[in-house]
């Protein structure tokens, strides 16, 4: 078959690799916004959000419905959101959101990872204090004008709004995630997606060599079936 075909099989399979795990984390986050506020998204702020989500990861709608029943059934699963918090090596500050439905599988699984590195798991609120949580929305970049939405938005909490690649990205602090919700559905505006992000406020520079160290950590955290998200302190500018 040859080196090109191997290469375009491997490159597939990591991207099929990378789709199943936004899949389970979506499901997850289903599961928990059902549990939370009930199976309608009319009725559910948090479910709508994760439903958009989920379209905008091309989640098939079966998958998405599968995840709404399951979640109504009384019996199944209920996860546990856990946040760990420690130090990789060289200093660099690590958060890990988790949803676990075996605590103590994870907890023996990020110790586990932090030991092999060289990392130090610490204790509760060591390491969150260092990063900023904000939610953000992207909406569709063609339809807006930048500065004209970040002025009749400011008096609802966004804080930041600028282009990439894939839209237009609005920021504000965490709390007032359904205040930004409530008024670009109000006026009818179609969110393409949401979320919430942890920015370090202060970051580390590591040389390149200390810095495949801390990636190394990181991916291993990030292939856990328990990890939702991770976030840390490494400079990559």
């Amino acid at each position: 078959m040859g080196r090109a075909f191997e290469f375009r099989k491997a490159r597939k399979m990591k991207r099929w690799s990378a789709m199943a795990k936004t899949f389970t984390r979506i499901g997850k986050d289903i599961v928990m916004a059902v549990k939370d506020g009930g199976p309608d998204p009319f009725n559910n702020s948090r479910l709508r959000a994760i439903m958009q989500n989920a379209k905008s990861a091309n989640m098939p709608k079966d998958n998405i419905e599968r995840a709404i029943k399951k979640a109504s059934d009384k019996s199944s699963e209920n996860f546990k959101e856990i946040l760990f918090e420690g130090y990789a090596p060289h200093g660099v500050a690590i958060l890990v959101e988790t949803a676990s439905d075996n605590n103590n599988r994870t907890v023996a699984n990020i110790r586990s990872y932090f030991n092999k590195a060289n990392g130090n798991l610490g204790v509760s609120g060591s390491v969150e204090f260092m990063f900023e949580r904000t939610c953000n929305f992207r909406l569709d970049k063609n339809s807006f004008d930048q500065d004209q939405l970040e002025l009749e938005f400011i008096d609802y909490g966004v804080e930041e709004v600028f282009i990439a690649k894939d839209g237009l990205l609005l920021y504000g602090s965490f709390e007032n995630f359904g205040i930004i919700q409530k008024e670009l559905e109000n006026r009818n505006i179609e969110i393409l997606s949401s979320g919430f992000e942890r920015i370090p406020m202060i970051t580390k520079k590591i040389n390149s060599e200390q810095q495949e160290e801390v990636e190394s950590l990181i991916e291993k955290i990030e292939e856990d079936g328990d990890v939702q998200n991770v976030y840390h302190s490494m400079d990559i500018s």
